[in-house]
């Protein structure tokens, strides 16, 4: 991989970890469902500008988004508004093997025996980090983390079935659809939003934004940009710097303390989805990503 790529890569996982401190202190002010509202409707005002509708598919692209946003980022943010964003990042890294299991599950893509050993690796460091007495006196939270992780991945799923319809047009008009059924459930759930938009302060907009362009355009743009280039397997591994950064930035920006218990859980969920996600690529495909780069 190039130095430029390489540093791409590295600003990915840092925008992504940020973006859960930033996410985290945003709470403070915004309920969860309106501030999961206000990121996807930026990442739609940027995005939908630039791709085409996808004629034909509006239907499917609506059900996709209450499955692929509006349900996993409003149960994620309400479990985050309860949790530290440390043990919620630590938490999300199931991300990957979950979706291996659903994807075996609807769409006989079995794991070979590398990914399922990750998978129950994974899944032991969240027994071990729900085992902890902080986490475990906010097990409600864990559980709308986890229940968070379970819907998105079916919506991920159904993405796949969509075909090669392009990620951030995807990205686009799944975000367009999220945001009004989004501000219905805040609407319905939450109180207060008027007051609070109007009483909000620049700094509170800026987290907006940045979760919006930075993390949601910006982070998953330069992710497709570096898998049209290299395999996957070469860009997946930079994801594991993603709670890394989370991790530090909730300890020095918002003071949050990490337990033994939590760190040893953390590191084992870790270890478990390097083995899911980190490959190693054939000879083709190495050759084909020497090819591309140049």
């Amino acid at each position: 991989m190039k130095p430029k790529h390489l540093l791409l890569a590295a600003l990915m996982s840092i925008i992504f970890g940020m973006g859960w401190v930033l996410a985290k202190a945003a709470l403070d002010h915004f309920p969860p469902i309106l501030l999961a509202a206000f990121r996807f409707a930026v990442a739609a005002i940027v995005l939908i500008w630039f791709v085409k509708p996808p004629f034909g598919q509006m239907r499917n692209i609506m059900l996709i988004s209450a499955l692929a946003i509006t349900v996993p980022y409003a149960m994620i943010y309400v479990g985050l508004k309860d949790l530290d964003a440390s043990a919620t990042i630590l938490l999300v890294q199931l991300e990957a093997p979950v979706l291996i299991m659903l994807g075996a599950l609807m769409l006989g893509e079995m794991p070979g025996y590398k990914k399922t050993i990750g998978t129950m690796i994974a899944f032991a460091g969240i027994v071990l980090i729900a085992g902890d007495p902080h986490i475990r006196s906010n097990i409600t939270a864990v559980a709308w983390v986890l229940g968070s992780i379970l819907t998105w991945a079916v919506g991920q799923i159904k993405i796949r079935k969509l075909g090669q319809t392009g990620g951030l047009r995807n990205l686009a008009w799944i975000s367009a659809f999220a945001f009004p059924q989004l501000l219905l459930t805040s609407a319905l759930l939450e109180d207060d939003q008027i007051g609070l938009i109007l009483n909000a302060t620049p700094a509170v907009w800026m987290t907006v934004i940045y979760l919006g362009m930075a993390m949601t355009v910006g982070g998953v743009g330069i992710w497709y940009h570096l898998i049209g280039k290299y395999p996957v397997a070469f860009v997946s591994p930079f994801l594991l710097l993603v709670p890394v950064t989370t991790i530090f930035g909730g300890v020095l920006w918002l003071d949050e303390s990490l337990t033994r218990m939590s760190v040893i859980g953390g590191a084992i969920i870790i270890a478990g989805v390097a083995l899911v996600i980190v490959e190693r690529p054939t000879a083709r495909k190495r050759l084909k990503a020497g090819k591309t780069a140049k």
